[in-house]
């Protein structure tokens, strides 16, 4: 695979489950310090969360957050480990919400120990945000986005992930919700609701950006190594204040998805590396444009397949 032609994409909220990155925990002394380094960091047995459970603990978003991010970068260590001059260097890296803030840690934006900290906070004022603003989130399959945009327009809920053409995430109050998916269903299409806390991604959150803004603040960021491509403006991103102010909106704006991925490839990217928990967003991405390439690297046998 020749270099430069491949990003590396992250997953968001929802990837998690029990037991991941056990077996890198296991096999890499590079993942297993990382896992080590949460722990320490975050002062609660987080590797342990992911390894063992429960599930609906681990699916906490204050926990979700910080132990994707984790994952994704012991992941990330294990490749690096198990043979890094056959990992091809990216174009671009990006992350789907959550996500995002992996691939800060990618680009040498923050170091691992910062970024953990900040998901963990991201993660506590999303969930102080949606006590002081209820709501949720619905997965509308087989409408475009014009389709789903009315459907806000009329319920008076946002769109929140516009992932690919077929699957728009839309996001609101509970009781805005409730009658958005009867629109969606009135259209004789489905709409799934999502197992979250809050309405992410929507002007909801805005006691959230307040105080992540704060944080922010107080952080050291560096120029990215490699562009990163934003959630809320599918543009690369090459200066930290860029990648400060964008960390807020993607908090109270819709995830770009498509757009992101169809940047990517307009500028010669033909494979992506999907690094961490499950296989989300390559599905996503196969959905965008069946010509591109995806791989995966999310345990053990992943990690020794890409580098042989």
């Amino acid at each position: 695979m020749s270099e430069n032609r491949c990003a590396y994409v992250f997953p968001g909220q929802g990837s998690q489950k029990v037991g991941m990155g056990r077996d890198l925990f296991d096999y890499f002394k590079s993942s297993r310090a990382v896992f080590e380094q949460a722990d320490e960091i975050l002062r609660f047995p987080l590797s342990k969360l992911c390894f063992e459970g429960p599930q609906e603990e681990l699916r906490h978003t204050v926990n979700a957050q910080p132990a994707l991010l984790t994952m994704s970068i012991a992941t990330l260590e294990a490749a690096r480990e198990s043979g890094a001059e056959k990992i091809p260097l990216p174009a671009f890296v990006a992350g789907h919400s959550l996500g995002e803030y992996t691939a800060l840690v990618a680009a040498g934006v923050l170091n691992f120990a910062n970024a953990v900290l900040l998901a963990k906070e991201r993660g506590r004022l999303m969930h102080e945000a949606s006590k002081l603003n209820p709501g949720t989130m619905a997965a509308v399959i087989g409408l475009d986005e014009s389709a789903v945009s009315e459907i806000c327009r009329d319920s008076g809920t946002w769109l929140a992930n516009i992932n690919c053409p077929s699957q728009i995430v839309i996001s609101g109050s509970i009781e805005k919700m409730g009658k958005s998916v009867s629109l969606a269903e009135a259209k004789k299409v489905r709409a799934i609701a999502l197992q979250v806390s809050g309405a992410f991604h929507t002007p909801l959150m805005e006691p959230a950006c307040q105080g992540l803004s704060k944080i922010i603040g107080n952080m050291n960021f560096k120029d990215p190594s490699i562009p990163i491509i934003a959630n809320s403006s599918a543009q690369p991103l090459t200066k930290s204040e860029q990648i400060k102010s964008e960390l807020l909106a993607q908090l109270c704006n819709p995830v770009q998805w498509q757009r992101s991925v169809e940047y990517m490839i307009g500028s010669g990217v033909t494979t992506f590396i999907e690094i961490g928990a499950g296989k989300v967003l390559s599905g996503l991405i196969k959905r965008i444009n069946r010509e591109v390439k995806t791989l995966n690297i999310g345990d053990i046998n992943e990690v020794k397949t890409i580098c042989e």
